[in-house]
C-alpha cells in the first residue's frame, strides 16, 4: 500500500509562474497502521480463546488505546462492523487480514546469514502472514554449506533468484559498513522495499521504502523510559 503525497513547488522562468509538481510515493509505517497490527494479534488471541464478539473498547483495552481511536482507525482502512452489538472477531480478522495480503503470498529474500539474519530465516510465523522467505544470501562460503529449509546463495545468484520468485521486498542484515552497496544492488535489482537491520540510515530514492529496525535503539529507548520512571520516584 503507497500513500501518494503531493509536493508542489514554484518557479519563475522569465516573468512566467510555473508550478514544478512532485509525487512521493514513500509509504511510511503510520501509527495507525501500527495500531491494526496490535489489533489483529489482540484479535487473534481472543479468537484462539473462543470469543466470537468484541467491542471497541474492549479492544481499545487490550492495546492500550481508546475506544473512539480504535473506530477511528477501523474507519481509515475500511473497516466495518456493528458497534452496538459488536464486531465479529473473524470478521474483522478477515478484513485485516486483506490488508496486509490482498496479492496473497509474499516472497521476500534475506541478505546476510549472520544471527540475525539466521533468526529471521528459521522463524516460523512468517508462514501465518502469508511472508515466504524464499532464499538467504552471504559472502562467507562457510555460510552457503548451511544445510536449511531455506538455501543460502552468492550474492552473484542475488538478480537470479529476485526474478525467478518474483521477489519485491527484501530484509538487510549486513554489517553497516556494506549495508548501502547491498541497498544500491537491491534496488538494481527491481527491490522496491527494504526492511533494514543495520545500524546505519540507507539512501535511497523517493520510490523505494525503507523501514530501518535498530535493535540497539530500541534496547537503549525502553532504557531510558525506565530511568526516568526510577528517578521520578524520589
Amino acid at each position: 500500500m503507497k500513500f501518494e503525497k503531493i509536493i508542489a513547488t514554484c518557479v519563475e522562468i522569465n516573468s512566467e509562474i510555473f508550478f514544478i509538481v512532485k509525487i512521493n510515493t514513500k509509504c511510511p509505517l503510520k501509527r495507525s497502521l501500527r495500531r491494526i497490527l496490535l489489533y489483529r494479534g489482540s484479535l487473534l488471541r481472543l479468537q484462539a480463546l473462543g470469543v466470537k464478539r468484541v467491542y471497541s473498547y474492549t479492544l481499545g483495552s487490550e492495546t492500550g488505546v481508546s475506544a473512539e481511536q480504535v473506530r477511528k482507525d477501523f474507519s481509515e482502512y475500511h473497516i466495518k462492523g456493528n458497534q452496538r452489538g459488536g464486531y465479529r472477531v473473524d470478521k474483522l480478522i478477515g478484513e485485516m487480514e486483506t490488508i496486509f495480503h490482498n496479492n496473497g503470498n509474499h516472497n521476500i529474500i534475506v541478505v546476510g546469514r549472520g544471527n540475525i539474519g539466521s533468526s529471521l530465516a528459521n522463524y516460523n510465523n512468517f508462514i501465518q502472514r502469508q511472508i515466504n522467505i524464499v532464499a538467504t544470501f552471504d559472502i562467507d562460503p562457510s555460510k552457503q554449506r548451511i544445510r536449511s529449509d531455506i538455501p543460502v546463495y552468492t550474492m552473484e545468484r542475488m538478480k537470479e533468484i529476485i526474478d525467478r520468485f518474483e521477489v519485491r521486498t527484501a530484509i538487510i542484515a549486513v554489517p553497516d559498513m556494506v549495508a548501502q552497496n547491498v541497498c544500491d544492488q537491491l534496488v538494481k535489482y527491481g527491490i522496491d522495499g527494504i526492511v533494514n537491520f543495520a545500524p546505519v540510515i540507507l539512501k535511497v530514492t523517493d520510490d523505494i521504502i525503507v523501514n530501518n529496525v535498530n535493535l540497539s535503539d530500541e534496547i537503549e529507548s525502553v532504557i531510558y523510559c525506565v530511568s526516568l520512571t526510577g528517578l521520578e520516584e524520589f
